[in-house]
């Protein structure tokens, strides 16, 4: 198996109290994880790059088991996001290893979340930032959970490294307010409704 040694690992979390109008009851909170490896296709060419995926589970689980146990458990989590940047030895496909490494843990851990996992990647050079899409875990059409988590790290990703980031929420944007879907509506079947 590839070695992806983990040099850092990083825990955002917010908490949002007010925007503007009323103040609500509770606070939206979004939290992220973040963690940098060195990429072993840096600086080369390969054919297949699938037997990655693999090696990186474990990141993955990791990455979310902080995450959730950051947020105060499962309970409340209601949306989700992934995002990856390489340092700029690397390429955009090396990104895409994150997709079922990060995409399925996250759905492994939350039970019920049929949506697909949104997603961004880059190449860019340390302290690049990346805006980390947000939707419904269980429903695609939930406008009131689409959003973005902007992340960077000041020394990260160095060119021979990969930043692999998941993101939650608990709660909608704070006073959303466009209609459509709205959370307690989801039937839950679909990943869309």
């Amino acid at each position: 198996m590839l070695e992806f040694k983990l040099r850092k690992l990083i825990i955002l979390n917010e908490e949002i109290y007010h925007e503007n109008g009323p103040v609500p009851l509770s606070p939206r909170i979004r939290g992220a994880a973040i963690g940098i490896v060195s990429n072993p296709y840096a600086r080369s060419y390969k054919d297949d790059l699938q037997s990655g995926m693999e090696s990186l589970k474990d990141l993955g689980l990791m990455l979310t088991d902080r995450l959730i146990a950051s947020l105060g458990g499962i309970d409340g989590i209601d949306g989700y996001g992934k995002a990856a940047i390489a340092g700029e030895n690397g390429e955009l496909e090396h990104t895409a290893l994150w997709h079922v490494p990060g995409g399925y843990a996250m759905r492994q851990r939350l039970k019920n979340s049929k949506a697909i996992v949104p997603s961004a990647m880059k190449v860019a050079g340390m302290g690049a930032s990346i805006d980390i899409p947000l939707g419904h875990t269980n429903a695609a059409y939930v406008r009131s959970h689409f959003d973005a988590y902007e992340v960077n790290v000041t020394d990260s990703p160095r060119s021979n490294e990969i930043m692999f980031c998941l993101a939650m929420t608990k709660g909608p944007r704070i006073h959303s307010r466009m209609g459509g879907l709205e959370a307690n509506e989801v039937k839950g079947e679909d990943g869309l409704k």
